[in-house]
Formats: C-alpha cells, structure tokens, sequence
C-alpha cells in the first residue's frame, strides 16, 4: 500500500509509465547468435556512442569472451543428443546470451535492457532523459521529506517497515576482501524507504536491501539506482514481489516438477512435502545467494530482463537447482526439513552451468505437449 500523498505516488507512476513503453528489445537486434556471442552489447555501444562498434573495440573489451564459449558449447553438445535438431539448435542459441555482459558496458546496457532508456534513443536524447529522471527523483525526495513527519506520526506500518529497513541494513556486510567500503548505508536506507513510500506494487519485503546494493554499486548516483530498482521490478513482472510473483512461481514450480519429473514430484508431495513452497527465497532475492560473485548475480538477472529464451525463466532456475539434490534426496527418501536443507547449501554457483543448464530444460520443455497452464506462463 502506497503510504505517501496522492502527489508522491502520481509523479512517481507517471514517471515508470514513460520508463516503460519501450522496454522490449527492438526488432532489429538480435538477442543471441552463436558465432559471437551476446549481440546486445555491440547494439548498447553503439547507442552509446553514436557510432557503430569496431571489430577492435569488441576485442579490447572481451565481450565474446571466446574460451569460455567454446567450453559451454561443448558441454552444450555433449548435453543435447538426445534433443531434436530444432530443439537442440533452441538451447544452443538461448545459451549464448549466458556471457553477459562485460564490466565496462554493464551500467549503460542495464538502463537499455530495464528500459531505464528507450533502445530507439539518441545519445541527446539520453542526457535529456537522464536529466529528467534525475530531477523526478528529487522532486520525489523533497515531497517524502515534507511528509516524512506526518507518515511517522500516523502510519503504524511506516514506522515499523522504517524499523525494519534501518535493522536490515544495519546487519549488511559492506566491504570487499580488502576492507574497501562498497556502499553508502545511509543513501541505501533513503533509497528504501523511498521505494516503499512511492511504490504501490512493491511495499518493502526482506532481501530487497540486498537487491539494491547491487544496484548501488553498480551505477553512480541514486536517482538511477532508485530507477534502476523500479523498471527491474517492472520488467520482471515483479516476480521478485512476495504478494504478487513469489507464489505464482512456486506453483508454476510444482506444476513444472509433476510434468518432467513425476517420481521426483511424488515424493515431494509425501516425504518431502513442504520442501518446494519453503523455497521462496530463492524468488525473493532473485538467486542472489546462490551465487559465488555479484557478475555470476548481474548476468542471470541480464537474462532475466531480456525475457529470453521465455518469460518467466526463474522457474526454469529454481528447477534446475531442485534437481541438483534430487538424487539425494530420493537415494536417502530426504524429508521436506532435509530437502530444504540441502537445498539452501546450494550455494557458490555459476551462473554460465546454471543458465545454460536452464535452458536445456526448456528445450526439453519444448518437445512435450506443455500443459496450458505451464504453456502460458512460460510463453
């Protein structure tokens, strides 16, 4: 529930109204093709730059990052022989978007792939939507800071998600293996506390500080990480959102679980019950502590809003980990504590196994006769 004034929350919808009618890639580009790599980032360069990208500035950068492609190729060849032509040619090609995106693109591509810019934009056009975006965001913190006392002294549920905000952050690890300080805790908080009040979709859940650290780190002021956060939210259809996606993934879970792997499902509905609904963390922070480094994080999350190889692609995620302690779990007939258990030791994964293992499944989605229940929430 939006607890801010009606003024709060207009400039702020009217704001993601306009972030959001040009957040689908462009016809024109293509989002993966095997020869090389993730295509999107010589299409973000050249919006970028306004020039179109050399073949030297392709290699300086890395961005096909040629060995490790070569080696997931192989892997996805030694995977897909039991796939038809048609279907295997599928997961190869969704798989080559797992390279993500490299460092030095990475901020600017994100406000293309989040629609934080629209893909038909100038560079002018850019700065001009930059400018605005950037003073929305403190025509919105000057409007909260008014109001600010009123919220306090009238809305029980503000205080006690300030509360539970400033006892979230409080507990958060800031610094690197050397000691260098990644964040600014205080601007988090503000970003926060913000996003709850101006937000009606999203009121703030446990994880999502960890979300926008990431963001924080990744982008230099707050106006675009506060954005940022919002067209993500937006673009992913909120799945992240406990009231709206969170549940809806977990059934679609279970349903995808019954469909491939009917006497993994059968033990998850006896012994292991309760297993699969207790696994809303992994929807919650998007996977984010499941992986061994914040790039691992970033390029699942790159594939996510690309809405590629389909929509809904974090069930596909969350399956492929499932299976990860399926063996164990029916060797040893786990109970749904043991499940869950072994499930949340799922961690320091990579991202290019995961992905490219998620993929597979679709393709193996693919050659079924899909319910239709799974058909459109996938499709």
């Amino acid at each position: 529930m939006c607890v801010a004034s009606e003024d709060v929350c207009s400039v702020f919808q009217d704001h993601c109204d306009e972030g959001s009618c040009d957040t689908e890639l462009p016809g024109s580009v293509q989002v993966w093709e095997v020869r090389r790599g993730p295509v999107p980032l010589g299409n973000a360069i050249h919006l970028l730059k306004g020039r179109s990208p050399s073949p030297v500035l392709y290699s300086s950068l890395g961005l096909l990052r040629r060995t490790r492609h070569r080696l997931l190729q192989r892997q996805l060849a030694r995977n897909m022989t039991t796939l038809s032509p048609e279907n295997s040619l599928s997961a190869k090609q969704s798989a080559s978007f797992i390279l993500g995106l490299h460092p030095f693109v990475r901020t600017e591509a994100w406000k293309l792939l989040t629609g934080y810019y629209s893909w038909q934009s100038s560079r002018d056009d850019r700065l001009m939507v930059d400018s605005k975006r950037r003073r929305n965001y403190e025509a919105l913190c000057k409007m909260y800071e008014k109001i600010q006392p009123l919220l306090e002294n009238l809305h029980q549920n503000f205080t006690e998600t300030q509360n539970n905000i400033a006892y979230d952050i409080q507990k958060l690890y800031d610094k690197d293996p050397l000691g260098n300080v990644l964040i600014d805790k205080k601007k988090l908080e503000k970003i926060l506390l913000l996003s709850y009040v101006c937000n009606t979709q999203a009121e703030y859940q446990q994880g999502f500080h960890e979300m926008v650290m990431l963001f924080q780190i990744m982008v230099e002021h707050d106006y675009e990480t506060f954005w940022l956060f919002q067209f993500f939210l937006q673009k992913t259809e909120h799945s992240c959102v406990i009231n709206i996606g969170v549940g809806k993934n977990l059934d679609m879970l279970s349903s995808l679980i019954t469909f491939l792997d009917p006497d993994f499902a059968e033990h998850l509905k006896g012994k292991g019950s309760g297993a699969v609904q207790f696994l809303f963390p992994w929807f919650c922070l998007c996977f984010q502590r499941a992986f061994k480094s914040f790039d691992d994080v970033w390029r699942l999350w790159e594939v996510l809003l690309t809405g590629k190889p389909c929509r809904n692609f974090q069930v596909l995620v969350a399956y492929s980990m499932l299976q990860m302690v399926r063996e164990q779990a029916l060797v040893e007939s786990m109970s749904g504590d043991a499940i869950l258990l072994a499930c949340n030791n799922l961690i320091d994964l990579d991202a290019d196994e995961l992905i490219s293992t998620a993929c597979l499944v679709y393709a193996e989605l693919m050659q079924k006769e899909v319910p239709q229940p799974l058909k459109d929430f996938f499709l």
